[in-house]
Protein backbone atom coordinates (compact mmCIF):
# COMPACT_ATOMS: atom_id res chain seq x y z
CA UNK A 1 0.00 0.00 0.00
CA UNK A 2 3.03 2.20 0.90
CA UNK A 3 4.67 1.71 -2.13
CA UNK A 4 1.35 2.37 -4.40
CA UNK A 5 0.25 5.52 -2.48
CA UNK A 6 4.14 7.16 -2.80
CA UNK A 7 4.36 8.43 -6.08
CA UNK A 8 0.94 10.28 -6.39
CA UNK A 9 0.98 13.64 -5.82
CA UNK A 10 4.67 13.76 -5.10
CA UNK A 11 6.35 17.14 -6.67
CA UNK A 12 9.80 16.28 -8.88
CA UNK A 13 11.51 19.02 -7.50
CA UNK A 14 11.02 19.38 -3.78
CA UNK A 15 10.28 15.65 -3.26
CA UNK A 16 7.40 16.71 -1.49
CA UNK A 17 3.89 16.05 -1.95
CA UNK A 18 1.06 18.75 -3.25
CA UNK A 19 -2.23 16.66 -2.89
CA UNK A 20 -4.13 19.73 -2.13
CA UNK A 21 -7.92 19.56 -1.82
CA UNK A 22 -10.05 18.57 -4.99
CA UNK A 23 -7.34 18.31 -7.16
CA UNK A 24 -6.01 15.74 -9.90
CA UNK A 25 -4.04 14.13 -6.66
CA UNK A 26 -6.22 14.51 -3.97
CA UNK A 27 -8.70 12.19 -6.82
CA UNK A 28 -6.23 9.87 -7.35
CA UNK A 29 -5.94 9.48 -3.34
CA UNK A 30 -9.50 8.92 -2.85
CA UNK A 31 -9.87 6.54 -5.86
CA UNK A 32 -7.12 4.51 -4.26
CA UNK A 33 -8.99 4.40 -0.98
CA UNK A 34 -12.11 3.41 -2.71
CA UNK A 35 -9.86 0.58 -4.51
CA UNK A 36 -8.34 -0.54 -0.97
CA UNK A 37 -12.22 -0.90 0.72
CA UNK A 38 -13.76 -2.45 -2.62
CA UNK A 39 -10.28 -5.63 -2.66
CA UNK A 40 -11.37 -6.22 1.34
CA UNK A 41 -15.25 -6.36 0.66
CA UNK A 42 -15.86 -3.47 2.39
CA UNK A 43 -19.17 -1.32 2.21
CA UNK A 44 -17.92 2.01 0.54
CA UNK A 45 -19.46 5.32 0.10
CA UNK A 46 -18.86 8.90 0.60
CA UNK A 47 -21.10 11.42 3.05
CA UNK A 48 -22.13 14.53 1.79
CA UNK A 49 -19.21 16.46 2.77
CA UNK A 50 -17.14 14.48 0.52
CA UNK A 51 -15.59 12.51 3.53
CA UNK A 52 -15.17 8.49 2.50
CA UNK A 53 -15.93 5.69 4.48
CA UNK A 54 -15.19 1.81 4.08
CA UNK A 55 -17.64 -0.48 6.72
CA UNK A 56 -17.16 -3.59 8.31
CA UNK A 57 -20.35 -4.63 9.24
CA UNK A 58 -23.84 -2.52 9.50
CA UNK A 59 -23.45 1.12 9.03
CA UNK A 60 -26.88 2.07 10.45
CA UNK A 61 -26.72 -0.39 13.71
CA UNK A 62 -25.14 2.34 16.05
CA UNK A 63 -21.65 2.19 18.19
CA UNK A 64 -19.35 2.21 16.02
CA UNK A 65 -15.67 1.91 15.80
CA UNK A 66 -13.90 4.43 13.42
CA UNK A 67 -10.45 5.02 12.51
CA UNK A 68 -8.39 6.77 9.94
CA UNK A 69 -7.27 10.16 8.78
CA UNK A 70 -6.48 12.14 6.22
CA UNK A 71 -4.60 11.94 2.78
CA UNK A 72 -4.39 15.90 1.56
CA UNK A 73 -0.97 17.46 2.57
CA UNK A 74 0.22 20.65 3.23
CA UNK A 75 2.57 22.59 0.47
CA UNK A 76 5.68 20.10 -0.48
CA UNK A 77 4.69 18.34 2.60
CA UNK A 78 5.98 14.78 3.64
CA UNK A 79 4.54 11.25 3.33
CA UNK A 80 3.37 10.39 6.36
CA UNK A 81 1.16 13.10 7.77
CA UNK A 82 -2.14 11.57 6.80
CA UNK A 83 -1.38 8.78 5.12
CA UNK A 84 0.10 6.55 7.49
CA UNK A 85 -3.12 6.74 9.71
CA UNK A 86 -5.17 5.58 6.47
CA UNK A 87 -2.82 3.05 5.45
CA UNK A 88 -2.43 1.82 9.29
CA UNK A 89 -5.84 1.57 9.41
CA UNK A 90 -6.70 -1.17 6.35
CA UNK A 91 -3.34 -2.81 7.53
CA UNK A 92 -4.48 -3.28 11.15
CA UNK A 93 -8.17 -4.38 9.47
CA UNK A 94 -6.06 -7.00 7.93
CA UNK A 95 -4.10 -7.90 10.77
CA UNK A 96 -7.56 -8.42 12.62
CA UNK A 97 -8.74 -10.80 10.19
CA UNK A 98 -5.86 -12.83 10.57
CA UNK A 99 -6.18 -13.10 14.47
CA UNK A 100 -9.59 -14.58 13.32
CA UNK A 101 -11.31 -12.15 15.74
CA UNK A 102 -14.96 -12.38 15.79
CA UNK A 103 -16.53 -8.43 15.70
CA UNK A 104 -19.31 -7.86 17.85
CA UNK A 105 -19.03 -3.69 16.30
CA UNK A 106 -19.70 -2.33 13.15
CA UNK A 107 -15.83 -1.17 11.95
CA UNK A 108 -14.83 1.54 9.79
CA UNK A 109 -11.87 3.02 7.91
CA UNK A 110 -12.36 6.54 6.63
CA UNK A 111 -10.79 9.47 5.11
CA UNK A 112 -11.38 12.79 6.00
CA UNK A 113 -11.33 15.76 3.34
CA UNK A 114 -8.82 18.73 3.37
CA UNK A 115 -7.83 18.40 6.63
CA UNK A 116 -4.61 20.48 6.01
CA UNK A 117 -6.41 23.63 4.59
CA UNK A 118 -3.69 23.98 1.80
CA UNK A 119 -6.26 24.58 -0.87
CA UNK A 120 -9.00 27.27 0.94
CA UNK A 121 -6.90 28.42 3.91
CA UNK A 122 -8.84 26.20 6.57
CA UNK A 123 -7.70 22.97 8.15
CA UNK A 124 -10.27 20.52 9.00
CA UNK A 125 -12.79 21.57 5.94
CA UNK A 126 -14.36 17.69 5.87
CA UNK A 127 -14.66 17.16 9.73
CA UNK A 128 -15.70 20.58 10.81
CA UNK A 129 -19.10 20.48 8.37
CA UNK A 130 -19.66 17.02 9.71
CA UNK A 131 -19.50 17.99 13.36
CA UNK A 132 -21.61 21.78 12.57
CA UNK A 133 -18.12 23.58 13.14
CA UNK A 134 -18.07 25.26 9.84
CA UNK A 135 -21.77 26.53 8.45
CA UNK A 136 -22.70 26.22 4.84
CA UNK A 137 -22.13 29.87 4.41
CA UNK A 138 -18.62 30.27 5.32
CA UNK A 139 -18.16 26.67 3.54
CA UNK A 140 -19.56 28.54 0.03
CA UNK A 141 -17.24 31.91 0.88
CA UNK A 142 -13.94 29.46 0.85
CA UNK A 143 -12.05 30.43 -1.81
CA UNK A 144 -8.24 29.41 -3.25
CA UNK A 145 -5.80 31.31 -4.37
CA UNK A 146 -7.14 31.37 -8.04
CA UNK A 147 -10.27 32.53 -6.67
CA UNK A 148 -11.84 28.71 -7.34
CA UNK A 149 -14.73 28.53 -4.53
CA UNK A 150 -15.25 25.72 -2.54
CA UNK A 151 -18.20 24.35 -4.02
CA UNK A 152 -16.43 24.94 -7.53
CA UNK A 153 -14.04 22.91 -6.65
CA UNK A 154 -15.97 19.66 -5.11
CA UNK A 155 -18.31 19.95 -8.40
CA UNK A 156 -15.10 20.04 -11.01
CA UNK A 157 -14.46 17.11 -9.32
CA UNK A 158 -17.46 15.12 -9.46
CA UNK A 159 -19.25 15.79 -5.99
CA UNK A 160 -22.39 17.60 -5.19
CA UNK A 161 -21.38 20.61 -3.47
CA UNK A 162 -25.03 21.21 -2.07
CA UNK A 163 -25.19 18.31 -0.06
CA UNK A 164 -22.67 19.53 1.94
CA UNK A 165 -23.88 20.42 5.93
CA UNK A 166 -23.90 19.15 9.27
CA UNK A 167 -24.12 15.08 9.87
CA UNK A 168 -25.43 14.55 13.06
CA UNK A 169 -27.49 11.04 12.15
CA UNK A 170 -24.17 9.84 11.32
CA UNK A 171 -21.73 10.93 14.00
CA UNK A 172 -24.16 9.73 16.13
CA UNK A 173 -23.74 6.32 14.84
CA UNK A 174 -20.22 6.18 16.09
CA UNK A 175 -18.89 4.91 19.63
CA UNK A 176 -15.30 5.76 19.19
CA UNK A 177 -12.80 7.36 17.05
CA UNK A 178 -9.16 6.93 17.28
CA UNK A 179 -7.06 8.59 14.65
CA UNK A 180 -3.09 6.71 14.59
CA UNK A 181 -0.56 9.69 13.38
CA UNK A 182 3.10 10.24 13.05
CA UNK A 183 4.04 12.15 15.78
CA UNK A 184 5.31 15.50 14.93
CA UNK A 185 7.66 16.39 17.64
CA UNK A 186 10.54 13.90 18.87
CA UNK A 187 9.12 13.30 22.23
CA UNK A 188 8.73 9.67 21.50
CA UNK A 189 12.05 9.59 20.05
CA UNK A 190 13.24 11.02 23.71
CA UNK A 191 12.06 8.14 25.52
CA UNK A 192 12.52 5.08 23.40
CA UNK A 193 9.07 4.36 22.26
CA UNK A 194 7.76 3.31 19.15
CA UNK A 195 4.21 4.39 19.88
CA UNK A 196 2.54 6.81 22.06
CA UNK A 197 -0.89 8.50 23.12
CA UNK A 198 -2.16 11.57 22.62
CA UNK A 199 -3.38 13.40 25.86
CA UNK A 200 -4.63 16.94 24.27
CA UNK A 201 -4.60 19.11 21.21
CA UNK A 202 -3.05 22.50 21.95
CA UNK A 203 -5.25 25.57 21.18
CA UNK A 204 -4.22 27.48 17.93
CA UNK A 205 -5.78 29.63 15.98
CA UNK A 206 -4.72 31.29 12.26
CA UNK A 207 -4.70 34.95 11.92
CA UNK A 208 -4.84 37.42 9.11
CA UNK A 209 -2.61 40.66 9.39
CA UNK A 210 -3.02 43.01 6.25
CA UNK A 211 -0.59 45.87 6.24
CA UNK A 212 -1.61 48.63 4.11
CA UNK A 213 0.97 51.25 2.73
CA UNK A 214 1.35 53.06 -0.51
CA UNK A 215 3.12 51.67 -3.62
CA UNK A 216 5.08 53.62 -5.53
CA UNK A 217 8.61 53.16 -7.61
CA UNK A 218 11.49 51.70 -5.85
CA UNK A 219 13.90 53.29 -7.81
CA UNK A 220 12.84 56.93 -7.78
CA UNK A 221 11.35 57.48 -3.76
CA UNK A 222 13.51 58.19 -0.85
CA UNK A 223 13.34 55.93 1.76
CA UNK A 224 11.70 58.98 4.04
CA UNK A 225 8.80 59.50 1.53
CA UNK A 226 7.76 56.16 1.36
CA UNK A 227 5.15 54.52 3.93
CA UNK A 228 6.59 50.64 3.28
CA UNK A 229 4.32 47.73 4.48
CA UNK A 230 6.84 45.27 3.92
CA UNK A 231 9.23 47.16 6.35
CA UNK A 232 6.35 46.97 9.64
CA UNK A 233 5.48 43.24 8.73
CA UNK A 234 9.03 42.21 9.08
CA UNK A 235 8.85 43.57 12.22
CA UNK A 236 5.87 41.96 13.21
CA UNK A 237 7.31 38.44 12.27
CA UNK A 238 10.19 39.85 14.47
CA UNK A 239 8.14 40.57 17.43
CA UNK A 240 6.22 37.41 17.02
CA UNK A 241 9.55 35.05 17.92
CA UNK A 242 10.02 37.34 20.75
CA UNK A 243 6.47 37.28 22.18
CA UNK A 244 6.88 33.83 21.69
CA UNK A 245 9.75 32.75 23.70
CA UNK A 246 8.52 35.01 26.54
CA UNK A 247 5.73 33.58 26.84
CA UNK A 248 6.33 29.97 25.99
CA UNK A 249 4.08 29.55 23.17
CA UNK A 250 4.46 28.92 19.53
CA UNK A 251 4.09 31.43 16.70
CA UNK A 252 4.73 31.87 12.91
CA UNK A 253 4.35 33.47 9.55
CA UNK A 254 4.40 30.89 7.22
CA UNK A 255 2.34 32.31 4.40
CA UNK A 256 2.61 35.73 2.56
CA UNK A 257 0.81 37.81 -0.05
CA UNK A 258 1.99 40.88 -1.38
CA UNK A 259 0.74 43.72 -3.98
CA UNK A 260 1.42 44.64 -6.31
CA UNK A 261 4.62 41.91 -5.79
CA UNK A 262 7.00 43.12 -8.37
CA UNK A 263 10.97 43.59 -7.68
CA UNK A 264 11.00 47.26 -8.54
CA UNK A 265 8.06 48.14 -6.54
CA UNK A 266 7.04 49.02 -3.69
CA UNK A 267 4.13 46.83 -1.92
CA UNK A 268 0.66 48.85 -1.24
CA UNK A 269 -0.02 45.43 0.63
CA UNK A 270 1.82 42.73 2.36
CA UNK A 271 -0.91 40.19 4.18
CA UNK A 272 0.84 37.86 6.21
CA UNK A 273 -0.81 34.59 8.17
CA UNK A 274 0.11 34.18 11.53
CA UNK A 275 -0.10 30.38 13.17
CA UNK A 276 -0.17 30.61 17.09
CA UNK A 277 0.20 27.52 19.71
CA UNK A 278 0.19 27.27 23.07
CA UNK A 279 -0.20 24.70 25.87
CA UNK A 280 -3.51 26.73 27.72
CA UNK A 281 -5.39 29.34 26.54
CA UNK A 282 -4.36 32.29 28.22
CA UNK A 283 -1.01 31.87 26.99
CA UNK A 284 -2.18 31.97 23.70
CA UNK A 285 -4.28 34.74 24.38
CA UNK A 286 -1.29 36.97 25.62
CA UNK A 287 1.20 35.44 22.61
CA UNK A 288 -1.08 36.88 19.90
CA UNK A 289 -2.52 40.00 21.73
CA UNK A 290 1.54 40.69 22.53
CA UNK A 291 1.89 40.03 18.66
CA UNK A 292 -1.09 42.34 17.84
CA UNK A 293 -0.04 45.57 20.20
CA UNK A 294 3.50 45.15 18.71
CA UNK A 295 2.64 45.27 15.10
CA UNK A 296 0.08 48.14 15.53
CA UNK A 297 3.04 50.46 17.31
CA UNK A 298 5.12 49.45 14.47
CA UNK A 299 2.36 50.39 11.77
CA UNK A 300 1.07 53.78 13.44
CA UNK A 301 5.28 54.96 13.87
CA UNK A 302 5.46 54.25 9.97
CA UNK A 303 1.75 55.53 8.44
CA UNK A 304 0.93 52.05 7.65
CA UNK A 305 -2.78 50.44 8.32
CA UNK A 306 -3.46 47.55 9.62
CA UNK A 307 -6.23 44.81 9.59
CA UNK A 308 -5.99 41.81 12.03
CA UNK A 309 -9.17 39.51 11.31
CA UNK A 310 -8.89 35.63 13.33
CA UNK A 311 -9.25 33.29 10.25
CA UNK A 312 -9.70 30.19 12.39
CA UNK A 313 -9.76 28.99 15.94
CA UNK A 314 -9.49 25.73 17.82
CA UNK A 315 -9.68 25.43 21.43
CA UNK A 316 -8.19 22.60 23.68
CA UNK A 317 -9.10 19.27 23.06
CA UNK A 318 -8.84 17.18 26.22
CA UNK A 319 -9.54 13.46 24.62
CA UNK A 320 -11.61 12.07 26.35
CA UNK A 321 -10.39 10.25 29.39
CA UNK A 322 -12.36 7.16 30.07
CA UNK A 323 -11.27 6.02 26.04
CA UNK A 324 -7.51 7.27 26.53
CA UNK A 325 -7.45 4.87 29.79
CA UNK A 326 -9.37 2.26 28.04
CA UNK A 327 -6.89 2.73 24.88
CA UNK A 328 -3.83 2.82 27.74
CA UNK A 329 -4.80 -0.82 29.37
CA UNK A 330 -5.18 -2.03 26.26
CA UNK A 331 -1.30 -1.34 24.40
CA UNK A 332 -0.07 -2.11 28.30
CA UNK A 333 -1.51 -5.56 28.49
CA UNK A 334 -0.33 -6.44 25.05
CA UNK A 335 3.24 -5.07 25.11
CA UNK A 336 5.78 -7.40 26.05
CA UNK A 337 8.35 -4.76 27.61
CA UNK A 338 6.37 -4.18 30.81
CA UNK A 339 6.59 0.06 30.24
CA UNK A 340 3.19 2.06 30.48
CA UNK A 341 2.61 3.53 27.23
CA UNK A 342 3.65 7.32 27.11
CA UNK A 343 0.99 10.05 26.88
CA UNK A 344 1.78 13.08 25.26
CA UNK A 345 0.34 16.31 24.45
CA UNK A 346 0.42 18.15 20.70
CA UNK A 347 0.46 21.52 19.21
CA UNK A 348 -0.44 20.21 15.91
CA UNK A 349 -4.22 19.60 15.05
CA UNK A 350 -6.18 16.82 13.81
CA UNK A 351 -9.87 15.71 12.41
CA UNK A 352 -9.78 13.86 15.95
CA UNK A 353 -9.76 17.06 18.08
CA UNK A 354 -12.74 18.80 15.83
CA UNK A 355 -14.73 15.48 15.93
CA UNK A 356 -14.10 15.29 19.63
CA UNK A 357 -16.88 17.48 20.55
CA UNK A 358 -19.07 15.12 19.18
CA UNK A 359 -18.14 11.76 19.34
CA UNK A 360 -15.84 9.87 22.23
CA UNK A 361 -11.79 10.35 20.36
CA UNK A 362 -8.40 8.87 20.87
CA UNK A 363 -4.84 9.18 18.78
CA UNK A 364 -2.20 7.01 18.93
CA UNK A 365 1.03 8.56 17.89
CA UNK A 366 4.06 7.06 15.58
CA UNK A 367 7.42 7.34 16.89
CA UNK A 368 9.47 10.16 14.49
CA UNK A 369 13.13 10.25 14.89
CA UNK A 370 14.01 13.48 13.60
CA UNK A 371 10.76 15.48 14.94
CA UNK A 372 10.08 16.89 11.28
CA UNK A 373 7.22 17.25 9.71
CA UNK A 374 5.50 19.00 7.05
CA UNK A 375 8.49 18.73 5.27
CA UNK A 376 9.73 15.89 2.41
CA UNK A 377 12.00 14.96 5.16
CA UNK A 378 9.28 13.84 7.40
CA UNK A 379 10.33 10.27 8.87
CA UNK A 380 8.89 6.93 10.61
CA UNK A 381 10.65 3.75 10.25
CA UNK A 382 9.31 0.85 8.70
CA UNK A 383 9.41 -1.11 12.41
CA UNK A 384 7.92 1.82 13.85
CA UNK A 385 4.91 1.84 11.90
CA UNK A 386 4.69 -1.54 11.97
CA UNK A 387 4.49 -1.41 15.60
CA UNK A 388 1.64 1.07 15.16
CA UNK A 389 -0.06 -1.45 13.19
CA UNK A 390 -0.05 -3.93 15.57
CA UNK A 391 -0.91 -1.34 18.25
CA UNK A 392 -3.91 -0.01 16.47
CA UNK A 393 -4.88 -3.78 15.74
CA UNK A 394 -4.91 -4.36 19.42
CA UNK A 395 -6.80 -1.33 20.28
CA UNK A 396 -9.80 -2.04 17.41
CA UNK A 397 -9.78 -5.83 18.46
CA UNK A 398 -10.56 -4.43 22.36
CA UNK A 399 -13.05 -2.07 21.38
CA UNK A 400 -14.47 -3.94 18.47
CA UNK A 401 -14.23 -7.18 18.95
CA UNK A 402 -15.15 -10.14 21.62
Amino acid sequence: MWRELAPVGRHPDSGGYRRYAWSAADLECRAWFRAQAEARGLTYETDRNGNQWAWLGDPLAGDAVVTGSHMDSVPDGGAFDGPLGVVSSFAALDELRSRGVAFTRPLAVTNFGDEEGARFGLACVGSRLAAGQLTVADAHRLRDADGIALPAAMESAGYDPDTIGPDPERLARIGAFVELHVEQGRALDLTGDPVGIASAIWPHGRWRFDFRGEANHAGTTRLVDRRDPMLTYAETVLAARREAELTGALATFGKIAVEPNGVNAIPSLVRGWLDSRAADQATLDAVVTGIERAAREYAERAGIDLDVVRESFTPVVEFEHALRDELAKILEGSGDTGRPVPVLGTGAGHDAGILSASVPTAMLFVRNPTGISHSPAEHAAEDDCVAGVRALADVLEGLACS
